[in-house]
């Protein structure tokens, strides 16, 4: 059986994605960006901030489908500039340490200029 969580971006039905899918145990969650869920609302400025944000976006996502931070197996987190990563890691740190998952950080381009990160999460619920 397949469950579906959506974030209320415009893109979801524009782009026709889910902000995260579960099926059976497993749970996928799209590439999260910091945009803030109030509308008008300005992404934070800081690297620190907005992995932050993606985190409690993606965690949230999590939790509506069942899951919790335990179940979380792997991360993806992609980043505009490497001078950013300790910021990022350090609240990648601080959302996901107990979880300890398998995790990856990548030098990229992103969609919009102002994000500095955006996070992608697999769970596997037990």
């Amino acid at each position: 059986m397949r469950r579906h969580a959506h974030s209320g971006s415009p893109f979801e039905e524009k782009y026709g994605f889910s902000r995260a899918v579960r099926s059976g145990d497993s749970v996928h969650i799209a590439g999260t960006a910091p945009i803030p869920q109030q509308v008008g609302e300005a992404a934070p400025e800081s690297a620190y901030e907005q992995m932050l944000l993606c985190g409690r976006i993606a965690l949230a996502s999590l939790e509506e489908l069942g899951g919790h931070l335990r179940h979380v197996i792997r991360t993806r987190v992609f980043i505009v500039d490497a001078a950013d990563q300790e910021e990022i890691g350090k609240a990648h740190g601080e959302l996901f340490g107990e979880a300890a998952p398998a995790a990856t950080m990548v030098v990229t381009g992103l969609l919009d200029p102002s994000w500095k990160v955006e996070l992608e999460v697999e769970a596997l619920i037990d």
